[in-house]
């Protein structure tokens, strides 16, 4: 090869510069290609303590890290030769369209993590047109976060209290708010046991200790934000003072069965869904009931450990009772092939929880539309990818869930083929 010195015209190519980003946290959150980006931004970013509640499950963290495992042991089928220039990722769900296959579930204490809490949630689902679940242990109330997102969707997330006037309370004002659907959580008669909270000794509010003082050095903006703004309240109680499982045990009741379910559908008007299914036989019981969907979730690992994994009892749910009722699926996503291979396997909608909550983490609004982009993205490329052009296109054949925790047969028991 002759060599020769390069010219201005050829290297003019070679030299195109970026516009440089001078604000923070644009820049941060360009760099996040994916949901983990965000969680290593957030954890940097956020104290130990609430970091870790959001971050952590009930006691080994089995079920948690087994959910995730359950959707990185699948295989993906694509067809070829389909015309995917454009697909289409909307859905109906409970009465009301969504532009996505997936809505923002509900979790307790939100500002706790970052002040701008469900009002950046609620915002950012309208924004993107996908449906905001407001928890009875949300920090800010039913009205202020439906008056926040006028234009969203708000389904309101309803703990039973040993209370039971209070409880229907909360309903009667969700429902006055403009709040289409009830999402009853029944996974919860006490806490689970979530060690990481009880090691952080994590309260309500955040105790300002030696400890937690020498953690917030090197998040000043963090602590900031929280010590100049509203203080923590909640959307359904007064402000309290003690670590988060006392709060959650002194207002949880144990006593409820299936006849408050019914009762409560006799007080809701609008739609009725039932969260924290752990089995088929559960699953046939509240449809039986007549609730308009029920929610496959084990509570995002953070109730019983060793909980069955929802994404494996997907399929059986599906094929027994998708043609009567609306099949939810959470706990365990982390991106959009997750979402696409349940919708693939019978679910008609998702939820995604610490998702969300890693983007709000690290950059509030900002950073929940980065999360809720960075799924959207990752469906539509999964969809193509697959050879489909709409969610009703997916198909069981399209997935495969490989095998890596296979039961043992009980004494006198046998195992389903």
């Amino acid at each position: 090869m002759e060599r020769r010195i390069p010219k201005p015209a050829d290297l003019a190519p070679l030299l195109q510069f970026r516009t440089p980003q001078f604000n923070g946290k644009r820049r941060r959150l360009d760099r996040a290609m994916t949901i983990d980006d965000l969680r290593t931004i957030a954890k940097r970013r956020t104290p130990k303590a609430a970091f870790d509640y959001t971050d952590g499950a009930a006691e080994e963290e089995l079920s948690l890290a087994r959910a995730r495992q359950a959707f990185a042991d699948i295989e993906f089928h694509p067809a070829i030769l389909r015309d995917v220039s454009t697909v289409d990722t909307s859905c109906e769900i409970l009465g009301g369209p969504s532009a996505l296959p997936f809505g923002i579930a509900p979790t307790g204490f939100t500002r706790m993590m970052q002040t701008e809490g469900e009002y950046a949630g609620a915002r950012a689902a309208a924004g993107a047109g996908i449906p905001f679940t407001l928890s009875t242990m949300g920090t800010a109330s039913i009205e202020d976060v439906a008056q926040a997102a006028p234009g969203g969707r708000h389904w309101f997330q309803l703990y039973m209290w040993k209370d039971r006037d209070r409880s229907m309370a909360l309903v009667e004002r969700a429902a006055t708010a403009g709040y289409d659907t009830l999402m009853v959580t029944v996974d919860v008669p006490v806490a689970g046991a979530r060690l990481r909270d009880a090691r952080n000794g994590m309260s309500i509010p955040p105790a300002l200790t030696a400890k937690t003082v020498l953690n917030a050095i090197p998040r000043p903006a963090w602590w900031i934000d929280f010590l100049t703004t509203e203080p923590l309240a909640f959307a359904s109680l007064d402000r309290w003072s003690g670590t988060v499982a006392e709060l959650l045990d002194s207002m949880f009741d144990p006593t409820v069965t299936f006849d408050d379910l019914a009762w409560i559908k006799q007080q809701w008007p609008g739609k009725l869904v039932v969260k924290g299914i752990q089995t088929l036989d559960d699953a046939r019981a509240v449809t039986d009931l007549g609730v308009d969907g029920i929610v496959l979730s084990n509570h995002g690992g953070r109730q019983l450990d060793r909980a069955p994994i929802p994404f494996h009892l997907l399929p059986t749910v599906a094929e027994e009772l998708g043609d009567q009722t609306t099949i939810i699926l959470d706990t365990g996503i982390m991106s959009g092939a997750d979402i696409v291979a349940a919708i693939a396997l019978g679910a008609d909608f998702t939820l995604v929880g610490r998702a969300y909550l890693y983007g709000l983490m690290a950059g509030g609004q900002d950073g929940v539309t980065r999360a809720l982009d960075i799924l959207r993205t990752q469906i539509e490329r999964t969809m193509r990818l697959l050879g489909v052009a709409s969610l009703t296109d997916l198909e069981p054949q399209h997935v495969t869930q490989l095998q890596r925790l296979t039961p043992r047969a009980r004494s006198g028991a046998v195992l389903p083929e």
